[in-house]
């Protein structure tokens, strides 16, 4: 087996778990979450505490800045490099995180970047800048159908990436995904999902957001913004930071954004559960989210050793 997985919807206990998991199979972590990449962005991506990280080496954190795009396709190739790397120390190679993309460039390895030349791709993006998000929205339905609906979800950035591939490969994205050539081999692992009843996620999703709220979450955003960054760029489109810049440009009270940071990461969380359903292989590894951690752990343990027990 290459690595471990510990996955599973937002406040399922994913980081107590994969400490105790890790501190037994002598484990380095890699993050398997698409906005921990961003440096500055911690209390709100609630990353790993610094002596969380003393005790138990991170890897994929404070990566990228908060202005710069990440994708599944650049975590797989980053996360191949951290798992070699890992794997030569002797140590087991631990994924942690919520994203199910991310992990998926791991098992089913997305389609390789096509080539577009650098200065029309430069003039196209400052075109496409320029342009009112309905209008991104229109073009996306009329190039790429199949896409529309996932990439309306997101911000101006993926709606833009969809008109760039289209535009300059002459194949809409949507193909690339299932027709294109793979960009790496696909990695084998034990992968675990984390299971919670919504009623215990949403309460946990709440208690949360209040805990970050007392932590700084305001001055967190604050300060990002001062460092000149806007709420349309990459990492600032995740849950909490839209909200609270919101609330510092005057627009809603504190607690109105924060009664809306709840409620998207509960719809968040709910499009988490869907996709592990859909999209998670039947061999998976599935753990009651409501045991107590070292019964946890000891299930994740015993699912390891016996998966490369078989390997021989």
């Amino acid at each position: 087996m290459d690595f471990l997985a510990i996955t599973g919807p937002t406040t399922s206990g994913k980081t107590a778990l994969s400490m105790r998991v890790a501190q037994t199979l002598d484990a380095e972590m890699v993050c398997m979450d698409s906005r921990q990449v961003y440096r500055g962005m911690d209390i709100g991506t609630d990353k790993a505490r610094l002596e969380l990280r003393e005790r138990v080496p991170h890897h994929g954190l404070d990566t990228r800045s908060p202005d710069e795009t990440y994708s599944a396709g650049q975590f797989g190739r980053d996360a191949r490099v951290w798992i070699s790397e890992i794997q030569a120390r002797g140590r087991v190679p631990l994924v942690v995180g919520g994203t199910g993309f991310f992990l998926k460039a791991l098992t089913d390895p997305m389609f390789r970047e096509p080539h577009m030349d650098s200065a029309r791709l430069e003039a196209l993006r400052g075109h496409l800048a320029s342009l009112p998000r309905e209008e991104l929205q229109r073009w996306v339905v009329e190039l790429d159908p199949d896409r529309s609906a996932v990439t309306a979800q997101g911000g101006p950035h993926r709606l833009a990436r969809t008109l760039e591939v289209a535009l300059l490969t002459g194949r809409p994205l949507s193909w690339w995904h299932t027709g294109g050539p793979l960009d790496q081999e696909p990695l084998a692992g034990v992968v675990v999902i984390l299971e919670m009843p919504r009623e215990e996620l949403d309460r946990r999703i709440d208690a949360r957001v209040t805990r970050m709220a007392e932590e700084g979450l305001v001055a967190e955003v604050e300060w990002l913004l001062q460092e000149g960054y806007g709420s349309e760029d990459p990492g600032m489109t995740g849950t909490g930071y839209r909200e609270v810049a919101a609330h510092l440009a005057g627009e809603t009270s504190l607690e109105v954004a924060l009664d809306r940071m709840r409620s998207v990461t509960r719809k968040y969380a709910r499009r988490q559960l869907t996709w592990f359903r859909r999209q998670m292989a039947d061999d998976v590894v599935r753990v009651d989210a409501l045991q107590p951690v070292a019964d946890q752990a000891a299930q994740v343990v015993e699912a390891w050793r016996i998966a490369t027990a078989a390997e021989g």
